[in-house]
C-alpha cells in the first residue's frame, strides 16, 4: 500500500478506525472521515503513533447531509490527485424514525445515499489510480431484508431493524451495480459482512435499546480488531487485485441474498437514489 491514498469513512471508532489504522500500517496515506473533529484528531495522532507514519489526516463531515458531502468530496479531490482506495464504512440504526437535513429517512440517508453520493463524487478521482477499490461494509443483516421502493423511507410503517436491514440490502445492491457501470474501468468495487462486531452500533438510541445491544454483544460478538479484517483484506489484499461486484465474509468471498442479486431492483434502486441525490454517474 506504500504510496497508495485511501479514504476511510466512519474512520474515528470500531471497525474503520482500525481499517485505517491497518493501512497507515501498510504504509498508505490515509484519510479518516467522521463527524466529530476533536476525536479526529485524537485517533489520527494514534495512528500516526502507531504505524510510524505520519501521512495520516482527519477530513470532518457528517454523511447523513449531501451538503456536507459534496464539500468533503470537493476538499478531497482538489490538486487532482488520484484515490486508490474508498472504504464506506457507515451502519448506523434508528429505532424511531428521523430525518436528516434534506428531509430523508436517516437510515437511507446515512447508509445508502451517502455511499452513493460520495462514491460518484470521487469516481474521477478514482479512475485517475492505476487499479482504485471501492470497498463497501454491508452487512449480513440484508439477509431477510427487501427493497420497499414504493416507500423507502418507512414514511408508512416504520421500523428501524426493517430499515437497517434495507441499507445494508441497498449497500449490495449498490455494488453489484456500480460494478457493472465500472466494468470498463480500473475501478473494482466489492462489499462484505464484517461479522457481529462489539462497538458503539446502536447506542444512540436510548437506554432500553442500548442495554439489549450491549448485552447481546457481550455475549456473541467479536471485537473490532477480528470485525476488520475483511474490510483490510477487500480493500489492500493481493488476492483482490481485478476483482470485482462481490460480497465477502470472513474474507472469502460467498453468495449474498437472492434479492440482492436482483438487476431489476438494482437498476429502480440506483434511479431512485440518483432523482434523491440530485446525482448522475452519467
Amino acid at each position: 500500500m506504500e504510496g497508495k491514498l485511501c479514504i476511510v469513512t466512519g474512520a474515528t471508532d470500531g471497525i474503520g478506525r482500525v481499517t485505517a489504522r491497518a493501512l497507515a500500517e501498510r504504509g498508505a496515506e490515509v484519510v479518516l472521515v467522521g463527524r466529530n473533529a476533536a476525536k479526529g484528531a485524537e485517533v489520527c495522532k494514534a495512528i500516526r503513533r502507531s504505524s510510524r507514519n505520519d501521512r495520516v489526516r482527519f477530513e470532518q463531515a457528517d454523511l447523513s447531509s449531501q451538503a456536507e458531502i459534496r464539500a468533503l468530496a470537493k476538499r478531497l479531490t482538489e490538486g487532482g490527485t488520484a484515490i486508490d482506495v474508498l472504504v464506506n464504512n457507515v451502519g448506523a440504526i434508528f429505532n424511531r424514525r428521523r430525518e436528516s437535513v434534506d428531509g430523508i429517512e436517516m437510515t437511507f440517508a446515512l447508509n445508502h445515499l451517502g455511499y452513493f453520493l460520495l462514491t460518484g463524487l470521487l469516481l474521477e478521482s478514482l479512475k485517475a489510480s492505476a487499479a482504485a477499490r471501492i470497498v463497501n461494509v454491508a452487512s449480513e443483516a440484508h439477509r431477510g431484508g427487501q427493497m420497499d421502493l414504493e416507500d423507502p423511507q418507512g414514511t408508512k410503517r416504520y421500523s428501524g431493524w426493517r430499515a437497517y436491514q434495507q441499507s445494508k440490502l441497498a449497500n449490495i445492491l449498490f455494488t453489484y451495480r456500480l460494478a457493472a457501470v465500472l466494468s470498463e474501468t480500473p475501478v473494482t468495487t466489492n462489499c462484505l459482512h464484517p461479522g457481529f462486531v462489539a462497538s458503539q452500533f446502536g447506542q444512540n438510541n436510548g437506554w432500553l435499546f442500548s442495554t439489549f445491544l450491549k448485552t447481546l454483544m457481550r455475549f456473541s460478538a467479536i471485537d473490532v480488531e477480528a470485525g476488520a479484517r475483511t474490510s483490510v483484506h477487500v480493500a489492500a489484499s493481493a488476492d483482490v487485485e481485478g476483482v470485482s461486484g462481490r460480497y465477502f465474509d470472513k474474507s472469502r468471498e460467498t453468495t449474498s441474498s437472492l434479492v440482492s442479486r436482483e438487476e431489476e431492483t438494482g437498476q429502480r434502486l440506483w434511479e431512485l437514489s440518483e432523482e434523491l441525490t440530485g446525482y448522475n454517474y452519467g
